[in-house]
């Protein structure tokens, strides 16, 4: 089955994601891109709280992912990648190509980010790359829970 969504949520692994996300995908492996919390060990403890015992987290650098993309990608398991912010998911792309969509699920506010929906809350150089990702070919749409419709990148940027 391999990756089933690529997502962008700066809360990482929570409850949406585990329950709201991975129930209906039938999912058994998150990857979550981050290269702070690849190289932090009681945060990727914190993450695997989240998740039951059943449920693999694996956690990657930006390249690190790159390098394993295309083994998760034809894995037999259906899984999620994760990554916590816009910048993460261009370096992403520009490493790993094969990356040909993402999900913006939960962007925040925070100071200098304007509320484009209201879960996605980006800055005018976020909304930009979102759109540059848009152009190179890659399907940028964004939705909170699995339910609600994908929006298009240009309806929301």
């Amino acid at each position: 089955m391999s990756l089933a969504l690529y997502r962008i949520d700066d809360r990482l692994i929570h409850g949406q994601v585990v329950v709201g996300w991975g129930q209906p995908l039938h999912i058994t492996f998150i990857v979550l891109v981050d290269d702070e919390v690849r190289s932090s060990d009681w945060e990727q403890d914190l993450y695997r709280m989240g998740v039951p015992p059943d449920m693999e987290v694996i956690f990657a650098s930006v390249e690190e992912a790159a390098r394993q993309m295309a083994s998760w990608q034809t894995d037999p398991r259906v899984g999620i990648l994760l990554v916590g912010d816009v910048n993460t998911a261009v370096s992403l792309v520009e490493h790993a190509p094969q990356v040909r969509t993402f999900n913006v699920g939960g962007v925040h506010h925070r100071a200098g980010r304007t509320e484009r929906l209201r879960f996605v809350y980006l800055t005018d150089d976020e909304a930009a790359k979102l759109r540059q990702l848009a152009a190179r070919g890659v399907e940028v749409t964004a939705q909170d829970v699995p339910t609600a419709p994908a929006i298009p990148v240009g309806d929301f940027t």
